[in-house]
């Protein structure tokens, strides 16, 4: 039988793949990236390890929680990651997928004070917060203090409503906003895996049109 080593690609192997995929020049565009995802639940984990596949060069990873028993249906990590902090189970889990791409985190929560901190390195920030409040802290700083930074946010994914209603909108040229911008859970609606899953791959292909210099949607 063949060692599980020997299955394993090379790190120069799986950036041919990628070339081969989505065309050398995109794949230079992504690799030279710096991405933050603010919040490493549903949206935020499904957002990094579509950003890692892609090839992005750097991901920031921010979020002060642990990986709860309930998270276990729509976020990226394992049954045995219960209990671990989502900042390092996280990049655990990238390392496994995407070992060419570098991981930052911080084990932290985020306010208006160290915001501009965490985020300077990064060419694109995803915000994928949960509550009202922490969106529009983040959005606000971000679009205030960061004039040179994008900010991809999310807004209603909830529910088992239609995925047409998912979309995405440029709302000035550094603020691009996904989801259907209506349902709420907080409203009694509940988080439906494939629902949520599909506003992250809203936010992460908006990062990767940033990226290769796509800015319209």
């Amino acid at each position: 039988m063949w060692e599980v080593a020997k299955l394993i690609p090379k790190w120069e192997e799986m950036i041919n793949a990628l070339e081969l995929r989505q065309g050398k020049e995109l794949t230079a565009k992504f690799s030279a990236a710096v991405t933050a995802v603010c919040g490493l639940g549903g949206l935020g984990s499904n957002i990094a390890i579509l950003l890692a596949r892609a090839g992005v060069k750097k991901l920031i990873l921010i979020d002060f929680d642990r990986v709860d028993v309930t998270n276990l249906h729509r976020q990226q990590y394992k049954a045995a990651q219960v209990g671990r902090y989502k900042t390092e189970a996280l990049s655990e889990n990238l390392k496994e997928i995407a070992p060419y791409t570098e991981i930052e985190f911080h084990t932290v929560r985020m306010d208006e004070s160290n915001i501009p901190e965490l985020l300077k390195d990064a060419d694109i920030v995803c915000e994928a917060f949960d509550s009202a409040e922490n969106k529009a802290m983040l959005t606000n700083t971000v679009l205030e203090r960061l004039p040179d930074k994008f900010l991809v946010a999310a807004s209603g994914m909830a529910g088992i409503g239609s995925p047409n209603a998912v979309r995405t909108r440029k709302i000035t040229n550094r603020f691009y906003l996904c989801g259907d911008e209506v349902s709420d859970v907080n409203s009694g609606i509940g988080l439906v895996s494939s629902r949520v899953a599909l506003c992250a791959a809203h936010q992460a292909h908006t990062v990767l049109r940033l990226l290769a210099g796509e800015f319209d949607i």
